[in-house]
């Protein structure tokens, strides 16, 4: 689970320097550098979402978010 929970955390670190770039350049990295291969992106998109979804899981179960 450890594997798991550091490789999320590299993919929503990712997820998170697209969206800076979306938000301050208007440039989609994902979009860039897979370019016309719009289903290597999707599959980038639904890795980072997932990776986010076990953040989230991973943070509610957590000891200390048990004892609120």
């Amino acid at each position: 689970m450890k594997t798991t929970t550091i490789i999320s955390f590299i993919l929503v670190l990712v997820g998170a320097i697209v969206w800076l770039f979306v938000g301050v350049f208007g440039i989609n990295l994902v979009s860039f550098l897979t370019g016309s291969l719009a289903m290597v992106a999707n599959v980038v998109y639904i890795l980072v979402g997932l990776a986010g979804l076990w953040l989230l899981f991973w943070s509610l179960t957590r000891k200390p978010f048990r004892e609120l």
